[in-house]
Formats: C-alpha cells, sequence, structure tokens
C-alpha cells in the first residue's frame, strides 16, 4: 500500500503545481492544461479507490491510521477538482462576456435608418413637407452646434490645463 500511497500523493502535488500554470497559459495551451489536469485527477481517483480497497486490507492497528490517510488524500483531489471546475467556469464566463462585448462593438448605430423612420413616421401622421423640411434642417444645424460645443471645449480644457501645469 505504501508504494501506491506515495505515488498518489506525489500525483496530487503535480496537480496542484499544474493548477498554478492555468493562471499564466495562454488560451492555445489552456485547453491542454485543463485536460491534462482533469486527467491526472481521474488517475488520483482511481489510484485511491484501489487504496481504501488495500487500507481496508491493513492489519487491526494499521487500518484507522491508513484509511485516515487516504481520506486526506481523497479530501486534497476533491478540493483540487473544485477548484478547476471554478477555473473553467470563470472562464467561460469570461469567454461569453467577451463574445458579447465584441457583438456589441461590432454594431453599427446609423442616424439615417431612425430618421428615415422618423420622416414615414411623420407622414403617417399627416405633417407637411415644409414641417419635414424645418425638422431636417434644424437637425443639420445641431450636429454643427454639437461639434462646434466639443472643440470649444477641447480648447478650453487645454488650455485649463496648459494654465495649471
Amino acid at each position: 500500500m505504501e508504494p501506491l500511497y506515495q505515488q498518489t500523493h506525489k500525483q496530487v502535488h503535480e496537480i496542484q503545481s499544474h493548477m498554478g500554470r492555468l493562471e499564466t497559459a495562454d488560451k492555445q495551451s489552456l485547453h491542454l492544461v485543463e485536460n491534462e489536469i482533469q486527467a491526472s485527477i481521474d488517475q488520483v481517483f482511481s489510484h485511491l479507490e484501489r487504496l481504501e480497497i488495500l487500507s481496508s486490507k491493513e492489519p487491526p492497528n494499521k487500518r484507522q491510521n491508513a484509511k485516515l490517510r487516504v481520506d486526506q488524500l481523497k479530501y486534497d483531489v476533491q478540493h483540487l477538482q473544485t477548484a478547476l471546475r471554478n477555473f473553467q467556469h470563470q472562464r467561460y464566463a469570461n469567454e461569453q462576456q467577451e463574445r458579447q462585448r465584441e457583438e456589441l462593438l461590432s454594431r453599427t448605430f446609423t442616424t439615417n435608418g431612425t430618421q428615415k423612420k422618423l420622416l414615414d413616421i411623420a407622414n403617417m401622421l399627416g405633417l407637411s413637407n415644409t414641417v419635414m423640411r424645418l425638422i431636417e434642417k434644424r437637425a443639420f444645424q445641431d450636429k454643427y452646434f454639437m461639434i462646434g460645443g466639443m472643440l470649444l471645449t477641447c480648447v478650453v480644457m487645454f488650455l485649463v490645463v496648459q494654465y495649471l501645469t
């Protein structure tokens, strides 16, 4: 039983060191490291089943100590399994957020389509063409006021920074 216990204990420590590699691994090798860790955990679980059988065959004076050692290893491996699942869940959530972010950034927000819909609604409501032309002219003028205001704000901010430094 002792050689198998030592081998299993050594594997548990190797898994712990591999868990540290998860944080620093790049996206391409991340799945490989996760699969490697999961395979090691599965192998340790099979060793633990064998160790449980062997510990029950120990002499009565050593049996309780052997079972305690096996239970401690089992607890450690379950903890590592949970940590791996948490890491995978967090990675999945981050990837999903990144996909949603990219989707939002790839959308094009145009005012032309909105303006056309607004004019169609105005026609349905019976507004005259002159009123609609005035609205379009006002929107055109408002755009220049907005650009001028932004430029003026930038100039004021620049002057404040120059004056204060």
